[in-house]
Parts: C-alpha cells; structure tokens; sequence
C-alpha cells in the first residue's frame, strides 16, 4: 500500500534545525517559503531554484510551499487588490516552473496564528504552546482596548482577566501582546496600531464580506493554477472562532463546504490540520475529513487538549482530544486512489530534552516534531499492515 509523503516545515538557512537534522528524522520532504520576500511580492525564479538547490543537495525534494502570503490588500479587496493578484499568479507561475505545484496558504485576517503563552510548562518538564482565554480577553480589553471588548467574552472570563490585569507585571504585559502579535519566523511582527486599524477594516467586510473576497481571490489565480497543474490548499483558522472582533471563515465544515463548492475545480483544496480544526469545542474532525477528503491536498497533523472554557494547549500528537487513529485512518484510504502520496507533517511538537537549552522557533524545535513524526508513522505503518 502506498505510504503518505512525510514532510517538514524549514524555515530555510537561518532554521535551527538542520536539513541534515530533518534527513536523520526520516523526512523525506521539505516544506518551506521565502520568508525574506515581502507579501505580496513576486518570488523571482532564481531565488525559488537557489531555495529548491539547496534542499536538494541535501537529498531532500521541495515537496509544499507553506506559505505563499495572501496580502491584506486581497483579502480587503482594496484598490490594489487586482495589482496583487497578477503578482501572485506570477509567483505561482515561478515555482510551478520549478515543479513544485503544492501551496499552502491562509485567509486569516492580519494576524496567521493566535496563542498567548509559548512555553507552558507540561508534567513531564517539557513545553507546549497554549491559548488562555483568560489571557486573550485580558490582552483584547486592556492592552488593545477595542471598544466592543468588554461585551465581547463571558462575565466571568472578564472578570478573571480584570483579576489578572491587576496581578501581573508590566514585564508580563509585554510578554503578553509580544506573543499575541508574533508573526511567522523570520517575518515581523504585527504592530499594535495595525491590528486596530485592521479591525476597524474588517468590522465593515464581515464574515461575508471576506467570504467574498476568498473566492475572487480563487477564481482570479484559477487560470494559473490551472494551466500549470498546481493545488491549493488553505489552511484553517487558528484557532477556529474569531477573535479581536476579526472574522474567520475556514473554521469549520460548514466553512469548507462554502467556498469548496464556490470554486468547485480541483485545484481548490484544503489543508487539513487537526490541531487547528481540534481546538474547536463544535468540530467533529473525522466527519469534516470524510466529508472533504478528495480536496485536501496536504495535513497538518497535531493534537490539543481543552479545558471547559476553551482554552487549550498543544498535546502530544497521539494524545489530545484529537482522535489520532480514525484521522490516519480515512487518510491512510484516501491515498491509496491518489496518483500521488499526500503529503503531511508532524505539526510543531513539545520543546523537550536538550531543545529545552537551545532557541528553537515556538512549535518547531527538532526533537517534539521527531518524537511526533515517529508516532504518526508507526500509527499509519499499524493501519497500513492492518
């Protein structure tokens, strides 16, 4: 039977980890982008063959591009929006030039991934990543000061968070939005003014209004994608509701059902990653993936564990509310009627024995993902020997 593509994120030279780290984890695939060119920029074709060189003197193949960046301007729809889509198009042009046709992507407004601690601290001594909605509404009403931030979460979550303001130092109040506004490694940061700018945007686009927007966005790269063979998958929101009064439209099944059936060609794909879609108390991720299997195009595979109120941190991969099993299972099916194997990887992983020492990037420190991509591949070698 045919086996899933294991892949890895690398967030190219300046990583930590190696490639000569990631080819001793038993990946064969690389996922990585030009972090150094800005949004919205094309990527010159020299500089995605220096990339794909590089990789591949290291015995690796560039198998997805994670992320080629949506630029504000698209999913504003603003008066450049039409400039911005020629320049991607043009980008997808040079890498489909390289072969390297699988892009992932997201549409979440200004900010691509939310938590508000980076290194909590689990039984066993490593950390985890986590997102406290404690911390969140504490951040939303006092540090940011939307207006509509005091109404906007549970009286008891407002009063937790006004009893923590109160407690916690100016030190850990910078620590605090610092993380909330972290952008992708090797990229800055969001700065507080923008986001309150960008949420004054986004309370006249509407859920909606950006709905919208993602499939003019897909129908105006369709032609490319198209022509040149290449698969699109976005990735959900993160987490999967929307918060800082920004709109969320990839959180859900229903979410996938819209804008899947919207732009209906193949091309249009998803990015299915269960520890996204898992931090969700609604999403029932099995259903959600027998549901849209034949369009995803690449997996994230990770797990969280939530508490009452939603808050919820990173898990070991085969051990959250996430059942493990049954996602590897339908993926395990699906492959098989694939020409070609679907790609995944280990999605970050704990910060754990010597990682503990070191400077890692949140989430994607070497040893968590390898002990997490080992477990993920004894579970699909089980289900394949099945």
């Amino acid at each position: 039977m045919r086996k899933l593509e294991q892949t890895w994120r690398w967030y190219g030279p300046n990583d930590p980890v190696s490639l000569q780290d990631i080819k001793q984890a038993g990946a064969t695939g690389i996922v990585t982008a030009l972090h150094h060119i800005p949004h919205g920029e094309v990527w010159p074709l020299a500089d995605i063959q220096e990339r794909k060189r590089i990789i591949e003197d290291a015995g690796l193949t560039w198998s997805v591009v994670e992320s080629v960046t949506v630029h504000e301007e698209i999913k504003t729809k603003g008066a450049r929006v039409d400039e911005y889509l020629q320049k991607y198009n043009e980008t997808l042009t040079n890498l489909a030039q390289c072969g390297i046709k699988t892009i992932c992507y997201n549409f979440m407004p200004v900010l691509d991934w939310t938590r508000t601690q980076l290194d909590l601290t689990m039984a066993d001594g490593s950390k985890a990543l986590y997102f406290d909605w404690i911390d969140l509404a504490l951040f939303d009403i006092f540090i940011l000061k939307r207006d509509e931030a005091q109404t906007a979460y549970p009286e008891d979550v407002v009063k937790r968070a006004t009893l923590r303001f109160d407690e916690i130092s100016e030190q850990q109040k910078e620590e605090l939005a610092n993380v909330v506004l972290m952008g992708i490694p090797g990229e800055k940061n969001v700065e507080l003014d923008a986001l309150k700018a960008s949420i004054d945007t986004y309370k006249h686009i509407g859920k909606d209004g950006l709905r919208d927007n993602l499939v003019y966005f897909l129908r105006g790269i369709a032609a490319t994608c198209e022509d040149n063979g290449i698969c699109m998958t976005i990735h959900p929101d993160d987490p999967p509701y929307p918060i800082l009064g920004l709109p969320r439209i990839a959180s859900n099944g229903a979410d996938f059902d819209y804008f899947l059936n919207a732009v209906p060609q193949r091309f249009n794909g998803v990015c299915f990653c269960t520890g996204s879609l898992g931090a969700s108390q609604t999403n029932d991720l099995p259903a959600i993936l027998e549901n849209i299997k034949g369009r995803v195009n690449f997996v994230h595979l990770r797990n969280v564990r939530k508490d009452a109120i939603g808050s919820f941190y990173e898990a070991d991969h085969l051990d959250g509310d996430v059942n493990m099993y049954k996602i590897m299972k339908i993926l395990v099916a699906e492959n098989q009627l694939r020409s070609t194997a679907i790609p995944f990887r280990p999605d970050h992983g704990h910060q754990m024995l010597d990682d503990l020492n070191k400077v890692t990037n949140p989430g994607y420190s070497a040893i968590g993902r390898l002990r997490g991509l080992a477990e993920l591949r004894g579970l699909e070698y089980g289900i394949v020997g099945e």
